[in-house]
């Protein structure tokens, strides 16, 4: 019998808001230089444009995906944090964005998947190094909602 499963590490927000203000400078300079394939079990880096549903603005976000088909498939959630994304809720209100991948900038529009695809596409995420492995059940399991499985569809 295992113990109490204690919450996974979660930074505080102002670490994470730095971070990811870094990791968007980084790309701006090198070109599309954090962007990368999925390869050999390693996620793949693309840099997803939205809409922002209230100013109207462009917003950008670095994300992990893999590729199912000619999609991309990644998870809305910020670490195991509670809080929907912003780029999440961004394509809900207007799933049409650009993805900027290594291979040039693709249109694509936003959808989550239900039913088997999300149970199937779900089951590929602990595959990938940068999920949590063995951990990836556990910690999504304390969460208080499901993590939404999101496609990004070429259009």
């Amino acid at each position: 019998m295992s113990g109490p499963s204690k919450k996974p590490f979660v930074p505080p927000r102002w670490f994470v808001r730095s971070f990811w203000a870094g990791h968007r400078l980084i790309y701006r300079l090198t070109a599309r230089g954090l962007a990368r394939p999925e390869h050999h079990g390693r996620m793949g880096m693309l840099r997803l444009r939205t809409r922002g549903r209230r100013t109207g603005r462009e917003r950008a976000v670095i994300l992990g995906y893999f590729r199912d088909g000619d999609d991309f498939v990644t998870l809305a959630m910020n670490g195991w944090a509670e809080p929907a994304p912003a780029w999440w809720l961004n394509l809900q209100a207007d799933p049409a964005a650009e993805a900027d991948t290594v291979d040039g900038v693709i249109r694509v529009r936003g959808r989550e998947a239900t039913g088997a695809e999300r149970d199937r596409l779900w089951a590929e995420f602990p595959r990938y190094n940068g999920w949590g492995g063995a951990d990836f059940e556990r910690n999504a399991a304390l969460r208080s909602h499901a993590t939404p499985v999101v496609v990004l569809e070429r259009i």
